[in-house]
């Protein structure tokens, strides 16, 4: 066998059989998965889901969450691979900064000055800040799992995003359980949970990203 044929099957031999985005999409379907599955054996459905469901304020939560996880998701594959762009995913982070803002000042023109504390405080403000992070755990650390076969340029902002992702994904499911549907509500609560998780994704993403 001459030497070049052996260096070339022993490099195709060593050349990964998926490609780090194929990797990524497993990775974060798995957290996906997970915190579903976590989702269902600790909180559940509410118990009036299905009547939520055809109110303006219950499905505008999902319109929220699921492309914040999204976009989020898509920024942290990009700063994965140096070489790509995060392109249209900013702008999903945008467009949704822009919707809840929306959300938010409709929901203070329509309600009275004396029931913004009120709508705003909710029924469960210690219970949604304790489940969105239980619930993105898993997400997280499938994603900083995945992310170490990467090479981001930026560990700790790479792992923030990572960590807003999951704390979108956890939040995502939790609005599935959550008996608040204010905006107002949505935006300080919801956001706190996952900005504890966009802390502890920069946290890992320094310890565990770095080349």
């Amino acid at each position: 066998m001459k030497t070049d044929d052996l260096i070339h099957l022993l490099a195709r031999d060593a050349a990964p059989q998926w490609s780090f985005r194929t990797l990524y999409i497993a990775a974060l379907f798995c957290g996906v998965v997970l915190a579903g599955a976590v989702f269902f054996t600790t909180v559940g459905l509410r118990p009036d889901f299905a009547l939520a469901a055809g109110t303006p304020r219950f499905p505008l939560k999902f319109a929220l969450m699921l492309p914040l996880a999204l976009g989020a998701a898509g920024v942290t594959l990009a700063m994965a691979q140096p070489a790509a762009g995060s392109g249209i995913w900013r702008w999903v982070l945008v467009a949704v900064s822009a919707l809840a803002v929306g959300a938010i000042a409709s929901e203070l023109y329509v309600l009275p000055p004396e029931m913004w504390m009120t709508s705003l405080v909710g029924q469960n403000a210690a219970f949604c800040l304790r489940t969105i992070p239980l619930l993105a755990l898993g997400p997280l650390a499938c994603l900083l799992l995945v992310l170490r076969q990467g090479a981001p340029t930026y560990p700790g902002l790479t792992g923030a995003f990572a960590g807003l992702a999951a704390g979108a994904i956890g939040a995502t499911w939790y609005a599935a359980h959550c008996p608040d549907d204010s905006p107002l509500f949505v935006a300080v609560w919801y956001s706190l949970g996952i900005l504890a998780m966009t802390l502890a994704g920069y946290a890992g993403g320094r310890s565990l990203l770095r080349w």
